[in-house]
């Protein structure tokens, strides 16, 4: 039987102990106090990939400088890794359209390899070049840009209203966007179009109508347009859109593409439900991270807002139309200076990683104020956009509800309740407002803390449309 603990025995064998410890020579108390705990390794790989990929994209998609990409794109980024990133050493092969940043003496470093198809891809923690060519190098697009002599919208010629740009309120409010103590945020650029032409049009010092940034989260309503593009190209989802899961006895054959548009897989999803740092910044593969998290609730029952849901959406479009590409739809709307992003197996990274300029934003805008048709032609299925807009099911808490792949703007003071939008981190908006004939993109650098006022702003621009 073992014998009782009797603290004081316990104490003199603790004294003993230093005592001895003393005699030998013992380091003093300082030494003996562990250093602060550093970046771990996959911390300093994860600041590495990102720092790749952003200048990477900043550069050949953006059309931006390193020092606009330093100051823009990475800073106010994710908390664990915003003290690494400037440190972090980076070497442009402009020649190549490939950066590559070091983060450990023993390891390549991380790797971000541009082409003009499909943008920048980040490589595997650990990769070395071995002459392969990447599934977006293999495809084809025309030149970014080359429809800009096309008359508005499929090209920018003769685009804006000017009329409408000279109006003094108008112009005053367009310039506030800019003023942080106004709306908040850091706003980089802004266009609106009503009834089909662009009536106002800012960007920041260093921005035009062709810098590219990245979207964030509005590639998440993209990506549900590109699921409307499939299907109106004559392709079928199946029922039960995910291969992996296709097999007897697995709940998940219940989970529809629909209820993945809707934020409503019932899935668990990485901490806290819109973070996916493995693919964001460890070039983890989006098919084998998606694929693998567990059912927690019934299809449809709950609502959590989730990058997962969105990229196998976009898996199940893919499987349905392998050889059916977003530049292809992005091109048949005159958006040619926008980027798809993909991992380094070619799959689209569609929750976030897409890069636009704000006219190609509003070109979305306007394919959706017209209800899918472009010119004659129909992009997408016959009353898509009052399906994205419907809300079904459990709705989200806060002042906006959720359709399918889009926002809801039923809850704002002042804005008519047709309104619908697409929102991503950092602020960037796509507000569509199809009974007042209305589009409006902002596009910002906002930090934690400062977010742009869209809701307001929305409001105070439907005060100025007649």
């Amino acid at each position: 039987m073992p014998k009782p603990f009797r603290p004081a025995r316990f104490t003199q064998a603790i004294a003993g102990f230093t005592l001895a410890l003393a005699l030998l020579g013992s380091p003093t108390a300082a030494q003996q106090t562990p250093p602060p705990a550093g970046p771990t390794r996959l911390t300093m790989a994860e600041a590495a990939g990102y720092k790749a990929q952003f200048l990477c994209s900043g550069l050949w998609n953006g059309n931006k400088t390193v020092a606009d990409i330093e100051a823009d794109e990475l800073s106010g980024i994710y908390p664990h890794i915003d003290p690494i990133v400037p440190g972090l050493k980076a070497e442009i092969d402009e020649a190549a359209h490939q950066v590559s940043v070091s983060f450990a003496e023993d390891m390549p470093p991380r790797v971000a390899r541009h082409n003009p198809v499909t943008g920048c891809t980040s490589m595997p923690i650990g990769w070395t070049n071995d002459g392969r060519r990447l599934p977006g190098e293999a495809l084809e697009r025309a030149p970014a840009g080359s429809l800009d002599d096309r008359p508005w919208p499929m090209g920018d010629a003769d685009a804006s209203d000017p009329r409408v740009m000279m109006i003094t309120p108008f112009d005053t409010l367009i310039e506030s966007a800019f003023d942080a103590k106004a709306f908040g945020g850091k706003t980089s650029g802004v266009v609106i179009v009503h009834k089909g032409r662009i009536v106002q049009e800012r960007y920041k010092q260093g921005h035009d109508l062709h810098t590219a940034q990245r979207t964030w989260s509005v590639a998440k309503s993209i990506a549900g347009t590109y699921v409307g593009f499939v299907r109106q190209k004559g392709f079928t989802i199946p029922e039960t859109p995910i291969r992996e899961w296709n097999v007897p006895g697995d709940p998940r054959r219940a989970i529809t593409v629909d209820n993945l548009l809707r934020m409503g897989s019932g899935l668990e999803s990485d901490s806290p439900g819109n973070r996916t740092d493995a693919v964001y910044m460890g070039a983890g593969e989006v098919r084998q991270w998606t694929t693998q998290w567990p059912m927690l609730h019934r299809p449809g029952s709950t609502f959590r807002y989730a990058n997962n849901d969105i990229l196998l959406a976009t898996l199940a479009a893919r499987d349905a139309a392998p050889d059916l590409h977003p530049h292809q739809m992005f091109d048949a709307i005159g958006m040619t200076r926008t980027w798809a992003e993909t991992d380094w197996q070619g799959n689209y990274i569609l929750s976030s990683q897409v890069w636009t300029t704000a006219r190609d934003m509003a070109r979305m805008g306007l394919l959706y104020l017209n209800d899918g048709m472009w010119d004659g032609q129909r992009i997408l299925p016959a009353g898509w956009r009052d399906y994205v807009t419907k809300p079904s099911g459990p709705q989200p808490d806060g002042p906006f509800g959720y359709g399918a792949s889009f926002w809801l703007m039923n809850r704002s003071e002042g804005v008519p309740a047709d309104a619908f939008a697409a929102f991503g981190n950092r602020g960037q908006y796509l507000v569509v407002i199809p009974s007042r004939d209305l589009v409006i993109v902002r596009r910002g650098y906002d930090k934690a803390g400062d977010q742009f006022d869209i809701a307001r702003f929305t409001a105070e621009v439907l005060k100025q449309i007649r």
